[in-house]
């Protein structure tokens, strides 16, 4: 999928860029556009205009309440001259403090038309800005409409200048237009990605808020900024747009594009849009884009010029509608992201009216005392005279994010770093996720889609969460099938996770996530149909005529039984058969056979014809029973340690294959597995005693072939401990040895056989006794990663054993372990039952 990182960023020019983005040797020799040019628009100690990071009461521009509320009370202002439009409104992007200028100017200013950087072919979506259930964060979607991969986005926050001056005009009812390059160009570019880190011609972007700040004297860009603009203010709210127009002019006078040569056709293409407008609604027209365009819009030139510059650009067919986005993607400086490291907080600005630190330190005590921290109003005070406190000292007009955090982590977290980590994730970024209405487009996918959520009431959240499922719900398995058929399309909306669930159980556990990109992915899987169960069944078709392997035919075939796919299942089956059929490799059998095994369970559980699916899993255990001895002859240790593997699997997948009639549970119809069949069972435990008899057979999987057969009761104590002694015997290779060890005692239980079978220890123990000091070094390794994996008290268990002596733990030795006696303790053994049917709620035993 490739897309675009376009749209609102966080310097003063739009694009992926910086917004305000150039920067090398210091501007500023003379001429009016300089940092003082800046610092000189308006009085220290006035109203800012601007506050990104900082949320002062403004007479010019106080912040609303809520989205919606966006008239702020500014100090009446005439009118501007018809000399003086158009009036050009360069902003940086994403701030609060931009964003509150943006409307103080739009109301002193009243222009009969807004324009808006943004892609023209989005004024089709203006209108739906005014629906309230269309609520920031969101985005502008172009796609493609042949390569919906191919994709853009342009995000919009509450507190982006752009969202603010569209709210003000479809509010007022003043027309808006966008007036950037078209996203059908953008789409078709060479290189979709418009990376700008640096250019082609090797030329790399400059930033200009750090060259004014540097003629200013200042290191921090960023502080700079805030201190000399967002932090003044001035009874005329057109005067910092005017001081910030000519400091710009005087950036690009000396630094020309700066490193961004595709701005001069965007420039053309807003200023042929500009001219248009003034045709259209006259001279009264009002133009917010990013600071760094305002010359270049000032600038006369001709239409030809503009036309010309434009000319022979490539184009494709886009379409484009609203999406929903989060502050955690606007946090993210590459993908989609616009950059912006304290979304939250910038949200939290422009929503306080007034008191944004006391309000902030509020929410980061609440926040801290639902994670049971003890935060209480005393240390919300002092955290807020240590912000103070800190912005004095710093020479800053007002505290800022970086006096906040301060403050928090010293007051509230006391100093500790690991609860600022959490207001920092949940306040300072946050997981808010803006609303889309209905009414906007989308293509019929993501239409069936949201019915879908809405009925299954599982709605998207930006947020992580589990979510845990019980299959014999409808509402449910609803739920999981959505989910499953998601997956298969490549919208990974839910992860399935570790929880209670199990193999063949009634339950499923989810981690839940909603991202932004996913809507593109939906956009790209509507070609394969117009419902996600259509475009679901049809995907996991040409999947099967497309798979490679009988692993991934498997594969297939379980998740279509987990989506419910019933239509899909005849041709993912029938590939499936006639890939085994013609596959003679035991191994790809044996990779194949657990992920049948699973759909079978599943099936069950979900009440799934599956007779098809078990004809074929049953042929292919019979061909891995058959095949399997041969197969591991003369095997590598890498091999070897696979086939290992292996053969845990298919045991697993063979205990779980059912009876060619199995029963249903009385109460639920499914719930467990039945059975497996006797005639398979004991085909696998012939095949896993040749294993574990054959010389040929790498001693790992000999050993495991002996421990499977222990564990089943096919094998005694006695018989055990001779091949054991055979595969520990003095002629037997150390390596093969320690491999035969690791095969029998590795892996989960291991060790609690060697501490309840002392006659098993003893004979391990001889063994390692007496390796060779040569072998030594060369099995060592693999016995302390086998015994290594014990639990601690399986190894402080086998230590105490073993320093007793060998003879202490021979066979048929007094001297045993405290709490362990000879044999088993059949009436101690029994005096649980009782206790055990009171925890299953069933009947105790006579």
């Amino acid at each position: 999928m490739t897309t675009l990182a376009t749209g609102p960023a966080t310097g003063l020019a739009t694009g992926s860029a910086p917004i305000l983005a150039t920067g090398s040797a210091p501007i500023l020799a003379t001429g009016s556009a300089s940092a003082a040019a800046v610092s000189s628009a308006s009085p220290r100690g006035a109203a800012p205009a601007f506050a990104d990071d900082l949320s002062p009461a403004s007479a010019a521009g106080a912040a609303p309440a809520h989205a919606g509320s966006l008239s702020p009370a500014s100090a009446p202002v005439e009118t501007p001259e018809r000399s003086a439009w158009p009036l050009l409104l360069g902003v940086r992007h994403h701030g609060p403090g931009s964003a509150r200028g943006v409307l103080a100017a739009l109301d002193a200013a009243r222009p009969d038309a807004v324009l808006i950087e943004g892609p023209a072919e989005a004024d089709a979506l203006a209108a739906l800005a005014a629906d309230p259930g269309l609520r920031p964060p969101v985005a502008l979607l172009a796609h493609a409409a042949d390569d919906p991969g191919r994709a853009a986005f342009w995000p919009f926050a509450a507190f982006s200048p752009e969202w603010a001056a569209l709210r003000w005009a479809v509010d007022r009812g003043v027309p808006v237009r966008f007036v950037d390059l078209p996203a059908a160009h953008t789409l078709a570019a060479a290189d979709p990605t418009w990376d700008d880190s640096e250019e082609a011609d090797g030329s790399a972007r400059i930033d200009p808020l750090a060259e004014l700040a540097r003629a200013a004297g200042h290191e921090d860009p960023e502080q700079w900024w805030e201190d000399v603009v967002e932090l003044r203010g001035d009874t005329d709210p057109l005067a910092p747009f005017a001081a910030l127009a000519e400091a710009m002019t005087a950036l690009r006078e000396r630094y020309g594009h700066g490193g961004h040569p595709r701005d001069l056709v965007r420039e053309a293409h807003m200023r042929l849009r500009l001219r248009a407008a003034r045709k259209e609604f006259g001279d009264a027209v009002a133009v917010v884009c990013g600071a760094w365009h305002v010359p270049a819009l000032a600038r006369r030139t001709t239409v030809t010029a503009d036309r010309a510059l434009l000319k022979g650009l490539p184009k494709v067919k886009a379409e484009l509608t609203w999406v929903p986005w989060t502050h955690r993607r606007l946090a993210r400086r590459s993908g989609y992201g616009a950059g912006i490291e304290s979304p939250g907080w910038y949200g939290h600005l422009y929503a306080a009216p007034d008191r944004p630190v006391e309000r902030w330190m509020i929410r980061a005590a609440a926040l801290l005392r639902e994670a049971d921290r003890p935060v209480s109003s005393a240390h919300v005070i002092e955290a807020v005279r240590l912000a103070e406190t800190l912005a004095a000292l710093r020479g800053r007009p007002r505290p800022g994010l970086t006096e906040t955090t301060d403050a928090v982590r010293a007051v509230l977290c006391e100093g500790s770093d690991l609860p600022l980590a959490l207001v920092r994730d949940r306040l300072v970024v946050g997981d808010v996720l803006g609303e889309v209405p209905a009414a906007a487009p989308a293509v019929p996918l993501q239409r069936d889609l949201n019915r879908l959520q809405r009925s299954l009431r599982l709605k998207p959240e930006a947020g992580e969460r589990e979510l845990d499922l019980d299959l014999r719900g409808d509402t449910d398995a609803a739920r999981s099938r959505l989910l499953h058929r998601l997956r298969l399309l490549g919208v990974d909306w839910g992860e399935p996770a570790a929880g209670r669930s199990g193999t063949g159980t009634f339950r499923e556990s989810w981690r839940l996530r909603w991202q932004p990109e996913l809507h593109v992915r939906v956009a790209e899987a509507g070609v394969w149909g117009t419902t996600v169960a259509s475009a679901a069944t049809a995907r996991a078709a040409a999947r099967a005529l497309a798979a490679d392997s009988l692993g991934d035919l498997t594969a297939l075939a379980e998740r279509c039984l987990l989506a419910g796919l019933g239509d899909a299942l005849p041709a993912v089956l029938g590939a499936l058969a006639d890939r085994a059929a013609l596959d003679t490799d035991v191994a790809h059998l044996a990779d194949a056979l657990p992920a049948l095994a699973r759909a079978l369970r599943y099936g069950d559980v979900r009440g799934t014809d599956t007779a098809a699916l078990a004809g074929v899993a049953a042929g292919l255990a019979e061909r891995i029973c058959v095949g399997l001895p041969p197969a591991c002859a003369h095997l590598d240790p890498d091999a070897a340690a696979r086939m290992r593997d292996r053969v845990d699997a298919v045991h697993t997948a063979i205990a779980l294959l059912p009876e060619p009639d199995p029963e249903p549970e009385p109460e639920t119809g499914a719930g467990t597995a039945p059975a497996a069949s006797a005639a398979l069972a004991s085909r696998w435990a012939g095949a896993l005693r040749r294993l574990a008899g054959a010389e040929r057979v790498p001693g790992v999987v000999r050993g495991r072939a002996v421990r499977i057969l222990r564990d089943e009761g096919r094998l005694g104590d006695d018989e055990t401990a001779l091949l054991m002694g055979l595969a520990l015997s003095a002629g037997a290779p150390p390596a093969d040895a320690a491999g035969w060890i690791d095969g029998f005692v590795g892996g989960a239980g291991g060790g609690l056989l060697l501490v309840h079978d002392e006659r098993l220890l003893a004979l391990v123990d001889g063994w390692l006794t007496g390796v060779p000091a040569e072998a030594f070094p060369d099995v060592l390794p693999l016995l302390r990663r086998t015994f290594g994996a014990y639990e601690p008290g399986v190894r402080r268990t086998l230590g105490e054993l073993v320093a007793r002596g060998p003879e202490a733990a021979a066979p048929g030795s007094a001297d045993l372990v405290p709490g362990f006696a000879a044999a088993l303790d059949g009436e101690r053994a029994d005096a649980v039952l009782p206790l055990l049917a009171l925890v299953l709620g069933t009947e105790a035993p006579a």
